[in-house]
């Protein structure tokens, strides 16, 4: 296949164009030297979109362009930054695949479980009426659902379109494990807050072998919970990480320590959602890593 990918350069990003080798892939970067550079001699890199008409050249178009949601204070102008980075090129590459005759017959686009906003201990797939139950002042919400909506823009006889819904992304070198590897890592790991919040939560391994499977799937279309199957709970998921490390389980981070950190970003790790993959798994998906045990031990160990 011809494949389009956004995001190319990032964690997910480029554990998965390493799992698209066999295919021929053009990569949006605003580097492109750097790009190809990084990812093999094989990526043809280019630097916009204006010099495509339209898709047409492509088979697939993966989305996985945004600017990171956690690592800085939510000031005005980051959470501009945090749309903008998603909807303006997402509304682009929409533009650029209704434009064609023959457009892709696949677009695969991200989104996050922060769409289904604080669901507590409710067990969550893909078909909980998420207008019904969010408060949509929810900023990770609004993000995520104006996200979904453009994406839906792709659709037609012609090419379905795959939103996924991400949990949070385990991998050694990047994502928010890296982050919180160093304090575990010293002994000083544990759970936020009062630990009961659910956190959903996929082995990279899992998210690009899915990805490549909704890919590979002709009937695979809509949303898509890309979780594991086993959410669990936030002291449950810190005190795995400690064993896993054979580090000691003592310490807490409180609540508002976090607030006065992360300000209302805060809230991305103060409440969860507990988010079930049913759509994948009924279509025959089969979990490498369902357990947060064997995830983390395996993430641990390489």
């Amino acid at each position: 296949m011809k494949i389009l990918v956004t995001g190319g350069t990032g964690f997910i990003g480029s554990a998965l164009i390493n799992a698209l080798k066999q295919h021929e892939i053009t990569v949006l970067s605003r580097d492109p030297a750097k790009a190809s550079q990084n990812l093999g001699g094989k990526i043809n890199a280019v630097d916009s979109l204006d010099q495509f008409d339209n898709l047409d050249d492509f088979d697939a178009v993966i989305n996985l362009a945004g600017e990171p949601i956690i690592n800085k204070r939510w000031s005005p102008q980051q959470k501009k930054k945090i749309c903008h980075s998603r909807w303006d090129l997402t509304e682009q590459l929409v533009a650029k695949i209704q434009a064609g005759s023959q457009p892709p017959h696949t677009f695969i686009s991200g989104s996050a479980v922060g769409v289904y906003g604080d669901q507590k201990d409710t067990v969550i797939d893909e078909s909980f009426a998420i207008s019904d139950h969010v408060n949509h002042e929810d900023f990770a919400h609004h993000v995520c659902q104006r996200w979904e909506e453009i994406a839906l823009g792709a659709e037609s006889e012609q090419t379905r379109v795959c939103l996924l819904r991400t949990g949070i992304v385990l991998g050694k070198h990047g994502g928010a494990l890296a982050k919180m590897l160093p304090p575990y890592q010293l002994g000083l790991g544990g759970p936020i807050g009062n630990g009961s919040q659910y956190t959903p939560w996929i082995h990279l391994q899992d998210m690009v072998d899915a990805i490549v499977f909704l890919l590979e799937t002709p009937t695979a279309k809509g949303a898509f919970n890309l979780t594991a199957p086993e959410p669990v709970t936030n002291k449950l998921f810190s005190q795995a990480l400690a064993k896993a490390l054979r580090r000691p389980h003592l310490f807490f981070t409180p609540a508002f320590v976090l607030k006065l950190a992360l300000g209302e970003a805060a809230s991305l790790l103060l409440e969860g959602q507990r988010a079930i993959p049913k759509k994948l798994e009924e279509l025959g998906y089969g979990f490498q890593y369902t357990t947060i045990e064997v995830a983390l031990g395996d993430i641990v160990s390489r």
